[in-house]
């Protein structure tokens, strides 16, 4: 299977599908949508997606801190799932940070893929948190 990593900028046709891919895999099964304000906010956000025969299966999102790369909105399609496209996109986000001189990148992460990123190396820090209406733990790396 033959798929392609790519950073799309922001307002894209990428892009677009990039968000609605996250509203309907993230937001959605949650009751929630995005606000025109919100995905205004990504603009200088850096965008990744997986794109399989032209189509987006894949994406996430990082937000630059003052000392670290923040992982945010990582969605992979239903049927897409278990494929190593999560995988993919974590470790072009890391070579991306690394390049960047960038130290340490940190999530927060729905309690039911802890382990999903464990496996990659992120350790979680702290205690169990509510957000959007759901456990959350934040986790976080040294690159």
């Amino acid at each position: 299977m033959s798929f392609q990593l790519k950073w799309v900028p922001h307002g894209s046709d990428e892009y677009g599908r990039a968000v609605q891919l996250r509203r309907e895999v993230l937001r959605l099964p949650l009751g929630l949508d995005f606000t025109e304000e919100e995905l205004a906010a990504e603009w200088d956000q850096h965008h990744l997606v997986a794109l399989l025969t032209g189509d987006v299966v894949a994406c996430l999102a990082l937000t630059q801190l003052e000392a670290a790369l923040k992982m945010r909105q990582v969605a992979v399609a239903t049927d897409w799932q278990g494929l190593g496209f999560g995988r993919e996109l974590i470790v072009e986000s890391e070579r991306f940070a690394r390049d960047r001189g960038v130290e340490q990148m940190v999530l927060h992460a729905r309690a039911h893929v802890v382990a999903f990123y464990e496996k990659l190396g992120y350790q979680v820090q702290g205690e169990e948190f509510v957000e959007v209406g759901i456990p959350h733990w934040f986790m976080h790396k040294s690159l």
